[in-house]
């Protein structure tokens, strides 16, 4: 049976205001949280009234579709029409269209969310009441191991890379490597989340099936007619006092390695966003955001969606951005192939949520670990490599890409 030839779940969604509640990581399930937060707003659900999944090269464009058929025959009662409230999914996918991971979108039974003063609830196909927060119990302690691709490996990794960039063959590429652990039995996944969550409050902190971190790169956003987004490439650590922080951050600003490859993504997204927005413009200069860990380089995206698309139309037509894949698209991503030993998974993907009109928030999916039912856990971090890059210097920023993951699960 084709999938337009399926039937179209009935959906019954309900919308009220409730009291504020906080915080709203205690409120979702230990093994299986269903979050996407900043600063203490955003989303929280319960439960799956719905399932989707998805592969391979459509899978953006099929859950476009999909979702555009679900939503069209619910049934919603949304008083508040806010974003993030009535009929919502939350989603992962994955990086490769040809991963082994699936990508997904889950409608939770009940949705707590919180954004400005308002707070509220919605459900879906049940009237189950208000769930109460549960103590938070064990912690998810991990002791992470090299994955396929150990130090060493990564450094010959980037220095085929650089021979491939210095011969004209592609402009930048983006290697990745990843870490390996087990969790505990019974080990509480909110305590990693509310660890993230209070360590990098200005970034996105998601869990959207076992996929659990905190990135700070905004893929895109889809509200009212207006798409936003914010690209991150280049980066530094922080210094260890006030003066060298300083000093670290103006380094970054005029670094022309990183400027490159700032220049490289941003050049990517405005390509990718214009089919759907006439007037889609950045910010003159890219500026220095300033995270626990790190210096980056970002810069502002924003215009008018004037073609009707839907966030999950914009990530299919974003993914992969340079700043996760490398340019040109096609060669990047027959060398990450070529060099990373590994599945990416969902690492790298966009993962957010969507709404009954389309509207949504997408994150990339970066400071992330996809944790499996048996509780086996992988993490990844990854370095944009250009012309002059230095291998050493590209492992030591994934080291620093690995500390939100493994500093929160530290033994």
């Amino acid at each position: 049976m084709s999938d337009t030839a399926r039937p179209v779940p009935q959906l019954t969604v309900e919308t009220q205001a409730i009291d504020d509640i906080r915080p709203l990581v205690p409120l979702v399930d230990p093994r299986h949280p269903l979050v996407f937060m900043r600063r203490g707003q955003g989303i929280a659900g319960i439960g799956e009234a719905l399932r989707l999944e998805f592969s391979g090269p459509t899978r953006m464009k099929d859950a476009a579709a999909a979702w555009k058929r679900i939503a069209s025959a619910a049934t919603v009662t949304d008083p508040i029409a806010a974003p993030g409230t009535g009929l919502v999914a939350l989603g992962a996918f994955a990086f490769s269209d040809t991963s082994a991971e699936t990508s997904v979108l889950i409608v939770p039974s009940i949705l707590i969310g919180r954004r400005g003063g308002t707070s509220w609830i919605t459900r879906v196909n049940c009237d189950d009441d208000l769930p109460e927060a549960q103590p938070f119990g064990r912690e998810p302690a991990v002791a992470f191991d090299f994955g396929p691709l150990d130090r060493p490996g990564y450094v010959r990794a980037v220095e085929v890379a650089l021979r491939r960039l210095r011969s004209g063959e592609l402009s930048k590429v983006v290697l990745a490597r990843s870490m390996v652990g087990q969790l505990p039995n019974g080990a509480d996944l909110r305590v990693l989340l509310r660890s993230l969550a209070t360590a990098y409050p200005d970034t996105w902190t998601f869990a959207v099936d076992g996929l659990i971190g905190s990135s700070p790169e905004t893929l895109v956003t889809a509200s009212k007619g207006t798409v936003t987004a914010r690209v991150l490439a280049g980066s530094a650590p922080r210094g260890l006092d006030e003066l060298a922080d300083e000093d670290a951050a103006s380094a970054l600003a005029t670094s022309t390695k990183d400027l490159d490859e700032h220049q490289f993504a941003l050049r990517s997204l405005l390509r990718s966003l214009a089919p759907h927005s006439d007037n889609v413009t950045a910010s003159e200069q890219p500026f220095t955001l300033k995270l626990p860990n790190l210096w980056h380089l970002a810069s502002d995206v924003e215009g008018d969606l004037t073609d009707g698309s839907s966030s999950l139309d914009l990530i299919a037509a974003l993914h992969p951005t340079a700043a996760v894949a490398g340019t040109p698209t096609d060669r990047a991503l027959a060398l990450i192939d070529e060099l990373e030993p590994f599945d990416r998974g969902r690492y790298a993907g966009p993962v957010g949520w969507v709404g009954a009109d389309g509207d949504g928030e997408w994150a990339i999916a970066l400071r992330s670990a996809q944790v499996d039912d048996d509780g086996r856990i992988a993490a990844y971090a990854g370095a944009g490599i250009v012309a002059d890059s230095v291998p050493e210097k590209e492992l030591a920023e994934t080291r620093m890409k690995f500390r939100p993951i493994v500093d929160a699960l530290a033994p």
